[in-house]
């Protein structure tokens, strides 16, 4: 193999490629993440895009140049797949995000985590290989080598993309044009609510998580908005004028729908979150004990390469300076800079460990940090750390616990690949840390564009933001002792009957958070799936489409991520104004068009290859 050197034009592509599409994939991804909850790893999507742009525009690149798109895809992406737990908390208990202190701490995070994730690297990928199943990896690797496989991927990805940004853009997302939510309500004394948003960029989210994940969702929606806020009503029609909301003068009867769900239904599903994320930290404590055991008896498990070893030295150390620059107060900064560093280095050794048994994309980053955070927050109330400033210097903290969680994974499962392409582990190293440096810029930017929109609550918010909203209500409401703890114990039960069914606990509790009209139109996507499934003849049909699907699928991630942030954009700088249409025929329309879209291109194949 040529080393790069000698065609700079083609390194200087492939460096350029990687940059750009670091920037698509954080910024897309962090704007899809606020909306549903739910996040979609770039390292496949950036593969077929890579390979496509490598092959016709830096053809002597081949497999190396490939390889470190998907790399650098993957670590934009890893930033917003972390960030958007916590970053959005700060905006919603009424603080501010200074973007520089925010590309700090993100990029600290990042440094910290490669360093840690470098030390247990050559354990957990070359070592474990074939121990550790890496199903994303594999698949990752798989679309890197296979060939002229990947036009048809590029074209569907391509159809997507236009799709979703069309209908986003005629939508009230942007132009307005077209009302794009189905709504209707129940009587008085039934209080519910169903809705239903036309949203492509949701619609691909259910297609690629599938029928599983998208139908216990919308379980937990359906239990939220048809028995536990009608329930809710009843009880306080019968209690008359005389009931108040626990937190307000209000009258409880007095209230409607969203009001009633905010008040009470989000605060059960904030319960199972907790209970959620609580099972699932103690679950891991045996993953713990094992993976810190095994790293400690690998053979040459330090590699000691030196971006790795400098980047986990400045970090430990820049930290504790910001947080000593941020709060004014050293013992603040020491304890909960160790608290941090502790927790992350836990938790990123987790991180990396999952993504060779479960991928990136199954994680439980979000519980990984409600946890942390819990334990941070009853050591700041025990040492009296508790009011709203020391509520924002604790979130500051858990940007730094969740973005390195994030990205330890995500590493883990770049150099896997790299691994199995026999790229070059240092080279995918530094590409994957300038392309996560760049994702924090892009995030942190994408959301002090989009705080005045994030600090929306009441009725169909811009953003769901399930995880930051459950985070925001439990550390200020620990921090200030007022948290409806009925609401709370209420939903722990919930989250405990859940796991002793075997269901996903926090996935059910997502359909409590978000609105109805995002869970709905998430199940549609999977429902297309399984009927393009029932509609393959063989299974080496039904693959190949579900695999187009999936291009398909990413592209209208993508197109409607980034036209939605895009519109955004334009309306808070006051040169978009959008239309307000009305009435609900013109939405049903448009999803009939929308499934078309999804579903024709995919069943024009007859055959499989």
């Amino acid at each position: 193999m040529k080393d790069s050197t000698q065609q700079p034009a083609g390194a200087t592509f492939v460096t350029i490629v990687g940059i750009v599409l670091a920037i698509i994939f954080a910024a897309s991804t962090a704007y899809s993440g606020m909306k549903a909850g739910l996040t979609v790893a770039a390292g496949i999507p950036g593969a077929i895009i890579g390979s496509g742009l490598v092959k016709a525009f830096a053809h002597v690149q081949g497999m190396r140049g490939k390889n470190l798109i998907q790399g650098m895809s993957s670590g934009g992406e890893s930033i917003a797949s972390g960030m958007i737990y916590v970053v959005p908390a700060i905006i919603l208990i009424g603080g501010k995000v200074n973007f520089f202190v925010g590309v700090a701490v993100g990029a600290l995070a990042v440094l910290f985590a490669v360093g840690v994730a470098s030390i247990v690297e050559h354990y957990m990928v070359v070592e474990q290989d074939g121990k550790l199943a890496y199903p994303e990896s594999q698949a990752i690797a798989t679309a890197l080598t296979a060939g002229d496989g990947n036009r048809d991927s590029l074209t569907k990805m391509a159809w997507g993309f236009g799709v979703g940004g069309v209908l986003t853009a005629i939508s009230t997302q942007v132009l307005g044009w077209v009302n794009t939510t189905m709504t209707y309500f129940g009587n008085a004394s039934y209080r519910w609510k169903f809705a239903l948003e036309v949203n492509p960029m949701l619609a691909g989210i259910g297609f690629v998580v599938g029928l599983e994940v998208s139908l216990t969702m919308f379980a937990g929606s359906l239990l939220a908005n048809f028995g536990i806020t009608p329930l809710v009503a009843y009880f306080a029609h019968m209690a008359g004028d005389s009931a108040t909301v626990w937190n307000a003068e209000a009258a409880v009867n007095a209230l409607g729908v969203d009001a009633l769900a905010g008040a009470y239904s989000k605060y059960i599903g904030a319960g199972m979150m907790l209970c959620g994320g609580l099972i699932g930290a103690l679950k891991l404590l045996p993953v713990i004990k094992t993976s810190l055991q095994q790293t400690m008896h690998a053979k040459d498990a330090s590699q000691k390469d030196t971006l790795g070893l400098i980047g986990l030295a400045v970090a430990s150390v820049g930290i504790f300076g910001i947080g000593l620059i941020v709060a004014d107060n050293l013992w603040l900064a020491l304890l909960a800079g160790f608290l941090s560093l502790v927790l992350a280095l836990l938790f990123v050794i987790v991180s990396a460990r999952m993504a060779g048994t479960i991928g990136c994309s199954n994680a439980p980053v979000s519980g990984m940090t409600i946890a942390s955070l819990v334990i941070m927050t009853l050591v700041f109330v025990l040492c009296g750390w508790s009011d709203a400033h020391h509520t924002q210097w604790l979130l500051l903290f858990g940007v730094f616990i969740v973005t390195a969680i994030s990205v330890g994974g995500a590493y883990t499962q770049t150099q896997k690949v790299n691994y199995l392409v026999k790229g070059d582990r240092q080279r995918m190293q530094k590409y994957f840390v300038i392309a996560a440096l760049v994702g924090v810029v892009v995030v942190i930017g994408t959301m002090s564009l989009l705080a005045p929109q994030l600090a929306v609550t009441g009725a169909n918010p811009p953003f769901g933001l399930p995880q930051a909203n459950l985070i925001a209500t439990l550390t200020a409401g620990i921090m200030s002792g007022h948290l409806p703890w009925i609401m709370i114990i209420v939903g722990a039960v919930l989250g405990i009957v859940c796991w002793l069914l075997k269901l996903p606990i926090m996935t059910v509790a997502l359909g409590f958070y978000l609105p109805m009209a995002t869970t709905s139109v998430i199940l549609v996507g999977a429902l297309l799936r399984v009927l393009i499934e029932k509609l393959s003849k063989d299974e080496a049909l039904k693959q190949q489409r579900v695999d187009s699907g999936v291009s398909l699928a990413s592209g209208l991630i993508a197109g409607g991520s980034l036209i939605g942030l895009i519109g955004i954009g334009l309306q808070v700088s006051g040169i978009l104004t959008p239309g307000h249409p009305t009435g609900n025929g013109l939405a049903a329309g448009l999803l009939v068009l929308m499934g078309l879209a999804m579903v024709v291109p995919l069943l024009r194949k007859q055959t499989a290859k």
